[in-house]
């Protein structure tokens, strides 16, 4: 087992917060950074930061810190950053137009090659000159182009038999926008974002708020 494998979940949340603020410290043209000084920008404290960098590795050095570019480079490496990735999305509803339509994505090396729904008539893709695929072929398109990674943002009737279509096809990472908690193999890496729940959260404490 790879010493990467053994890092918690918890630590590897963090990793991309950490690539973010970095790379706005190389657009600033800062070029060395301390814990103590990262830990401000985050909000994670110092002795938490070296803790998570030391799970992959020794990066900084003691009274220099960081070097912002080669630690940027290294943690875009272990997430993965450093190579593309072929992507499908299925759903072109407003969500998937929303997905569809963020650069972010792209420029991080995220590529949305096929674009699926059981109704592909959609004019908001036409007018981007993309092609919205029918449903029935998306297990042969994802096999013939290997795709890696596939989007769920249909409605969550029909999220599980997209998933299972997406496994049967061979994707082993699936990031699902639906409401409903998906079941995939211990292979296959899920995961979902809950737009609602994170509004409900705010919720919480504007409620607590009030009480006060």
């Amino acid at each position: 087992m790879s010493k990467d494998s053994q890092v918690s979940i918890t630590v590897i949340r963090r990793l991309p917060k950490y690539h973010r603020y970095l790379g706005d410290l190389l657009k600033r043209g800062i070029n060395r950074i301390s814990s103590q000084e990262l830990s401000n920008l985050t909000g994670f404290t110092a002795s938490q930061i070296r803790q998570d960098l030391n799970n992959f590795g020794g990066f900084g050095q003691q009274g220099y810190g960081y070097n912002v570019e080669e630690l940027y480079n290294e943690l875009g490496k272990i997430l993965g950053l450093d190579r593309e990735y072929k992507v499908v999305v299925t759903g072109a509803g407003n969500l998937g137009h929303a997905v569809t339509l963020y650069r972010g994505f792209k420029d991080a090396g995220f590529n949305i090659i096929g674009v699926f729904d059981i109704n592909p008539d959609n004019p908001r893709y036409a007018s981007r000159n993309m092609e919205v695929k029918h449903r029935d072929g998306l297990e042969d398109f994802i096999k013939e182009n290997n795709v890696e990674i596939g989007i769920i943002t249909t409605s969550k009737e029909n999220a599980q038999e997209v998933a299972d279509i997406y496994v049967k096809s061979g994707i082993k990472a699936i990031w699902n926008f639906a409401t409903v908690d998906l079941i995939v193999p211990d292979d296959v890496a899920l995961e979902s974002v809950r737009l609602s729940e994170s509004l409900f959260t705010l919720s919480y404490f504007l409620r607590s708020q009030d009480e006060r």
